[in-house]
């Protein structure tokens, strides 16, 4: 009789056995696959982190050519405004000097009449800014929204 319980012992600790190895079998198969995602999400974050390094760098050149485009830009404009003042006090001079105005025929009197009426609106408006320069969508794109912060390049 003890014999028989062993054997019907052995048979059912034969299957159990059968079966913890193919849960040990399953369990090692998920570990593969999670190391496998694990590898492929270290290879996707490296990456990520290359080309977020690389558009970072980008934006901080970016960031610079904006620097210096405005710098030129301020630069231009003071030349600009100069320039425009010295017109100005060359048109007066030649408009209220009775040499000026008897040396110029009619024609170039009106001409200079109008554009010093047109030079002196202009300068009396706000600072002009290039035409070449469509600064329509100031609410979207304004200068003054972008930061040239530069604590978050040491981040």
């Amino acid at each position: 009789e003890q014999g028989l319980q062993l054997l019907e012992l052995g048979g059912s600790v034969e299957e159990e056995y059968i079966r913890i190895a193919r849960c040990f079998e399953a369990t090692r198969q998920r570990c593969c696959r999670l190391e496998q995602d694990g590898r492929r999400a270290r290879e996707q974050l490296a990456r990520v982190e290359a080309e977020r390094a690389a558009l970072e760098v980008k934006l901080k050149h970016a960031r610079n050519q904006v620097e210096v485009e405005m710098k030129k830009r301020h630069r231009v404009e003071a030349e600009l405004e100069k320039q425009e003042r010295k017109l100005q006090l060359v048109l007066e001079l030649l408009m209220r000097e009775p040499w000026g105005t008897d040396a110029l025929s009619r024609e170039q009197c009106s001409v200079l009449s109008a554009l010093a009426g047109w030079r002196l609106g202009a300068a009396l408006a706000p600072i002009r800014r290039s035409s070449a320069v469509d600064e329509s969508c100031q609410s979207l794109l304004s200068h003054s929204d972008i930061s040239y912060d530069r604590t978050e390049d040491d981040v």
